[in-house]
């Protein structure tokens, strides 16, 4: 499999007033495009730089110290959609596009689509806690039906919601589909996804073969932080950028 950097859109609306927001289609804030701008600048600084590459080597298109993205694939929300964008346009190498980078869905993808929706990027879908306050998650489902983070307190099955076993199968179908869409890449190359929190860890736990409990607890993954996900690279390596905002 190619390797793949996974980040977590921006700020929205929800995250900043504390709603719990799953398939709620709420705007990136202003805060939540600067942290896509700065994370992207960073990953520019770095090396990072997006070329739609479909069936050649890279050799000839990056230095030794640049890592092509050769993909970006986002959740079909608009604070993934519209994070998914800020770093394509800040990644782009400019000599090879000038234009602005649009997504399309993948049911209308070609073998050089590199900018795509995929619909198995969504967040969890949170049934009925979706557009309640994070605050009302103990009262709600008790105490027995939650796992307690030092930033999230994570609901487990209430009415309605996408359960974690069941994120794990998604995640898993998720893989396969990027191993068929990938599937004429270069052996080294990379893609971004961009994606949510909860669903952002259930792909790092599903990759690597982890108890999703046990990786719920171990890292808070913030607003447009970035995730590796590589054979060649161990589970504790995978955190790649990181910001200091938590958001539920």
């Amino acid at each position: 499999m190619v390797k793949i950097y996974v980040a977590r859109h921006g700020q929205d609306a929800d995250n900043a007033n504390g709603i719990l927001n799953g398939h709620r289609n709420e705007p990136l804030t202003d805060l939540g495009r600067q942290q896509a701008k700065d994370v992207a600048t960073k990953m520019f600084g770095a090396g990072f730089r997006f070329v739609a590459a479909p069936t050649t080597s890279l050799s000839s298109t990056k230095s030794s110290s640049q890592t092509i993205l050769s993909a970006i694939y986002t959740s079909p929300l608009q604070r993934a959609l519209h994070t998914a964008r800020i770093f394509a346009d800040i990644l782009k190498d400019e000599t090879h596009d000038e234009t602005n980078v649009e997504f399309i869905h993948s049911d209308n993808a070609t073998s050089a689509s590199a900018a795509l929706i995929l619909d198995d990027l969504i967040e969890r879908d949170f049934g009925i806690m979706a557009g309640l306050p994070t605050s009302c998650i103990p009262a709600i489902c008790g105490e027995d039906k939650i796992l307690k983070t030092e930033t999230i307190n994570y609901f487990l099955d209430p009415e309605g919601a996408e359960t974690f076993p069941q994120l794990i199968g998604r995640a898993k179908r998720l893989f396969t589909q990027i191993d068929e869409l990938t599937k004429d890449l270069s052996p080294d190359a990379s893609i971004l996804l961009v994606t949510h929190g909860d669903f952002g860890k259930i792909l790092y736990a599903a990759f690597y073969d982890l108890s999703w409990e046990d990786v719920l607890r171990q890292f808070h993954f913030g607003n447009s932080e970035v995730l590796l996900l590589s054979e060649q690279s161990s589970a504790h390596k995978a955190h790649v950028f990181e910001t200091q905002q938590f958001n539920s």
